[in-house]
């Protein structure tokens, strides 16, 4: 998945600053690609943005956009 990809390219620091900009925490994102969860409209529109369209929220949500 990109958003694993994105989030590995990243130094630990950056992820942690990622995922908070993304208003979550690293470790709510790691859990819930591990687990297949699927990510609410909101978390899947700031992913998109804070990553600058590396992952998009078609990507992570094919079924809503």
């Amino acid at each position: 998945m990109k958003l694993l990809q994105y989030l590995d390219s990243l130094l630990q620091p950056d992820q942690s600053d990622f995922a908070k900009r993304c208003g979550t925490s690293i470790g709510n994102l790691r859990k819930a690609l591990s687990t297949g969860q699927r990510f609410g409209v909101p978390l899947c529109v700031a992913l998109e943005r804070e990553s600058n369209q590396v992952v998009t929220r078609k990507e992570l949500r094919p079924d809503d956009w």
